[in-house]
């Protein structure tokens, strides 16, 4: 198995500002121009505010199919509910995991009334043939979060996938994802293991990362994303802390599929996704 550390950046993306939800404020990172390019993953968001108006009106009730949304908090309280029966409080630390599958209604509200709301979602495609399995949903609180310290100055959460030894607390067989979120002092170098086969992204909230080989690295700072090269049999990245960072790795193996999209309906084709909207309004989800 190669053990170089070969991946570069290659492109840093700015986030854009905009709502969602009834009037949820929040950074969009990765968007829809970029879902070909880091499939399996379809959206990636950052939530980040102590202002109530930015966050209290939350995400009532809407409908999801085809695909899996990955919430990971930081600060806050959020409550979900679907129409499944499922009921879950996401707390610091914690993350939920739904797969939405044949069609799922939820409802994700803050319980809270002031402080600091932060966190990340991720949608994460499902193959054409799982697009219409049954819905399910996963609590995960912050204590069912392995963590692990792989050298001094770095900690890292694995909250999917396996890495450092250390198996995450969701595990998916066709993406294969791997979710990270690291920690890491100011001046630590280290390297970071990326299956050779997966689109990778890193997302720094905090700090600044140095990224590539030692006198040619290219830096990413707070809030922006990277996008790292495909680098054939590369063992990962290496990476430098230019100041103490924390940043999400997210990483998956691509299912080379058709993506038809219609706000929160990700199917293959355009027929399969005016089935889902059918669905959805004759009450069928």
């Amino acid at each position: 198995m190669s053990t170089t550390f070969t991946r570069q950046l290659e492109r840093l993306v700015d986030g854009i500002p905009t709502q969602d939800g009834a009037g949820v404020s929040l950074t969009r990172v990765l968007t829809h121009d970029l879902q070909r390019r880091l499939d399996p993953f379809l959206m990636l968001d950052h939530f980040h505010s102590d202002e109530p108006s930015d966050y209290l009106a939350g995400f009532p009730d809407h409908p999801h199919r085809g695909f899996e949304t990955v919430t990971y908090m930081l600060a806050g309280r959020m409550r979900h509910h679907d129409n499944a029966g499922n009921e879950g409080l996401l707390e610091p630390g914690g993350m939920q995991w739904m797969t939405a599958g044949r069609g799922l209604v939820h409802s994700e509200l803050p319980e809270q009334e002031n402080g600091l709301m932060s966190g990340f979602q991720l949608w994460v495609n499902l193959a054409g043939d799982d697009k219409m399995i049954a819905p399910n949903y996963s609590d995960i609180p912050s204590a069912g979060i392995p963590e692990t310290e792989p050298q001094p100055g770095l900690k890292a959460r694995v909250l999917a996938g396996e890495a450092f030894g250390v198996t995450g607390a969701i595990k998916r067989d066709k993406t294969e994802p791997l979710y990270l979120d690291l920690h890491v002092e100011a001046g630590v170098s280290f390297d970071l293991p990326i299956p050779a086969s997966h689109n990778a992204l890193l997302y720094v909230y905090e700090g600044k990362l140095g990224i590539g080989a030692a006198g040619s690295e290219r830096v990413a700072a707070a809030g922006r994303m990277a996008i790292l090269s495909n680098t054939r049999e590369a063992a990962g990245v290496h990476l430098q802390a230019q100041e103490a960072s924390r940043f999400l790795l997210i990483a998956g193996k691509p299912l080379n599929e058709p993506i038809a999209q219609w706000g929160p309906f990700v199917m293959n084709s355009r027929e399969q996704v005016e089935q889902a909207i059918d669905d959805f309004r004759a009450g069928r989800f």
